[in-house]
């Protein structure tokens, strides 16, 4: 009966004082999560911009002037079969003209009577595969298995040079900023809880002096622990969508990075992470309230 007479104690107390706590509580987790969320978006978006750059890299087979249709079909259907190369095409010279003079001045027509430019086969690459050393090997084995029609390989060495400095050395940088900013959320969240379960080690105590066992005690607090980290996170991941659907309003390119599978899985890292910190932390807050002396608690 004592065991009950506390818990009475311990839910009338929580109605009156542990609410707003929770409140705070929640709502300190929750500005903790959004900004974990919205770093962890864009660290997601480096990547998708460093594939997106990449698989918009044309590569330029370049073809001999006397090299037949049938050997340039056959090459053409060869890399359509390679699984790394997309948007595979022929380009004849009168389209390779065409393209040059959409995007250029036509003042050449002035100087040359034929059209100076080379039929090519055109492709783009899967961003894994758009690697220096990757793209010399393609090269190499299209000289050596069609000699005599292709002439030349090319792509832009500088240009994936860069890109790759750039998205090795930004994803180091945001990798960096994500272990800091995750090692903040614990203590942070952690800090929070520990504030929240500071005015309820009186009602711990007390159930504890009237023979309730420490699972008893710390069983309610836990599951209403998870409840507050579930809430949490929703608020967090609710937040986080609100404002990356802003930013994709405002930046319609960013719209091109979307991907629903990433946001799904960052999006479950929010609710993992919430709910383990929230219960971590309650459940040590009362273990730890459990252990202390009474004359500790004031």
């Amino acid at each position: 009966p004592k065991i009950y007479q506390a818990m009475a104690q311990f839910g009338k107390a929580s109605s009156k004082r542990g609410k707003p706590t929770y409140a705070y509580a929640i709502i300190g987790v929750s500005l903790v999560l959004f900004l974990f969320g919205i770093v962890g978006w864009f660290f997601l978006n480096l990547r998708k911009t460093g594939d997106y750059v990449k698989e918009n890299i044309q590569v330029h087979a370049w073809l001999n002037p006397n090299a037949p249709k049938k050997s340039i079909d056959s090459l053409k259907t060869y890399v359509a079969t390679l699984p790394y190369a997309k948007n595979v095409e022929y380009v004849t010279k009168d389209m390779a003209i065409a393209k040059w003079n959409a995007d250029n001045d036509t003042t050449w027509k002035k100087f040359l009577d034929e059209n100076p430019l080379p039929e090519s086969i055109d492709f783009y690459v899967k961003a894994d595969h758009v690697q220096k050393d990757s793209l010399d090997a393609l090269s190499a084995e299209l000289l050596n298995r069609y000699p005599g029609i292709v002439k030349e390989f090319q792509f832009p060495t500088e240009t994936l040079t860069q890109v790759s400095k750039f998205v090795k050395t930004a994803a180091y940088i945001f990798l960096v900023a994500a272990i800091v900013l995750t090692i903040l959320v614990v203590f942070s969240i952690d800090n929070t809880i520990r504030l929240a379960m500071y005015s309820n080690r009186f009602l711990i105590k007390t159930m504890q002096m009237v023979g309730a066992t420490r699972w008893f005690i710390a069983k309610p607090l836990n599951v209403r622990a998870i409840i507050n980290g579930l809430i949490a996170s929703g608020i967090a991941i609710v937040a986080v969508w609100a404002t990356i659907s802003l930013i994709e309003s405002l930046a319609p390119g960013f719209k091109v990075l979307h991907d629903n599978t990433s946001m799904i899985l960052l999006f479950l890292i929010i609710i993992v992470l919430g709910i383990c910190i929230t219960l971590f932390s309650t459940h040590r807050s009362v273990i730890k309230d459990l252990r202390m002396k009474l004359d500790d608690l004031y």
